[in-house]
């Protein structure tokens, strides 16, 4: 065999412009979100209805955006009432979300209750972080 191989880096415009129609058929990256509740309720914090409006722009982008739903809670209270309320959450999300013009059958929502939380805690403490949604979007 003869030749060489010959190994060079690409800037990101000269990819597009060798590459251009590959890279526009590409998917948009996943992108993902965090919003948390006021404890006990399926309400969202003031902070998390901004970060919400911003959600809603970045899936607007997307023409078919598959998008997953999971809520959670704090390890107050029972636990199935806490998977009760963890699945509230994410089908008012997805309401929300189809009231705001989003396909209802892009939408797949999970309820996991207090079983995943991202501040270990014991039984029974009010730790806000947990009190969330995690949405998922490709």
């Amino acid at each position: 065999m003869t030749g060489t191989i010959r190994f060079e880096k690409l800037s990101e415009p000269e990819v597009r412009a060798s590459f251009e129609r590959v890279v526009t058929a590409l998917p948009a990256r996943p992108i993902s979100f965090l919003l948390y509740f006021i404890r006990g309720e399926d309400t969202l914090t003031e902070a998390s209805r901004r970060e919400r409006d911003r959600m809603l722009g970045e899936l607007r982008k997307r023409p078919t955006p598959d998008i997953v739903v999971i809520g959670h809670t704090d390890r107050v209270g029972r636990d199935e009432a806490n998977d009760r309320l963890s699945l509230q959450r994410a089908e008012r999300m997805k309401s929300d979300l189809v009231r705001d013009g989003l396909a209802a059958e892009r939408i797949r929502t999970a309820g996991r209750g207090e079983r995943e939380p991202v501040v270990p805690t014991d039984d029974g403490v009010d730790e806000p972080r947990n009190r969330r949604l995690e949405i998922s979007v490709r």
